[in-house]
């Protein structure tokens, strides 16, 4: 079943890319129904908390008319950071499943795991690896094109000058 969420916040992930926002994507899912999805826009709407967990959480909150999430499961394909991760602690989230590691900031395991922070007074279970060679890849696939067009851009020397 994990497959089958994650392949839709993989699907989450691809409109981020064509939208220029990195691709990750989120589906919330409560007892065996996606009540909500979302996907990195922090460029498109000029916020830094519209991650794609963040984008999820506010419309299944909105959905179900709560900002507590009992019972339900966030799935994502990149390792939630310490913002996004504070969210479905207060959110109280089930689980959390995750495809891809987050090496500069995962808050689940990577670079910290706030997940397994004893002094919190909420615990939620957390599974990462869940198609992450798929995920990986796309994030990899994005930032070759992204370092490929800035190789293309004009240096200042190079670049036509505009006539007066």
């Amino acid at each position: 079943m994990h497959d089958k969420y994650m392949g839709l916040a993989l699907e989450q992930a691809r409109l981020a890319w064509a939208e220029g926002e990195v691709p990750v994507g989120a589906v919330v899912v409560k007892d065996g129904e996606v009540i909500a999805t979302g996907y990195n826009q922090p460029i498109g709407r000029h916020d830094p908390t519209a991650h794609a967990e963040i984008v999820a959480l506010r419309a299944a909150a909105d959905k179900l008319g709560n900002y507590r999430l009992p019972g339900c499961e966030l799935y994502v394909t990149l390792e939630p950071c310490i913002m996004c991760s504070g969210a479905m602690m207060h959110a109280r989230l089930a689980r959390v499943v995750y495809a891809a590691v987050d090496p500069k900031t995962g808050a689940c395991g990577s670079v910290l795991d706030l997940f397994q922070e004893g002094r919190l007074n909420h615990h939620t279970v957390v599974e990462g690896g869940v198609m992450a060679e798929e995920s990986s890849s796309l994030l990899k696939a994005f930032f070759a094109e992204r370092r490929a067009a800035a190789r293309k851009l004009p240096t200042a020397d190079e670049a036509p000058a505009t006539g007066a």
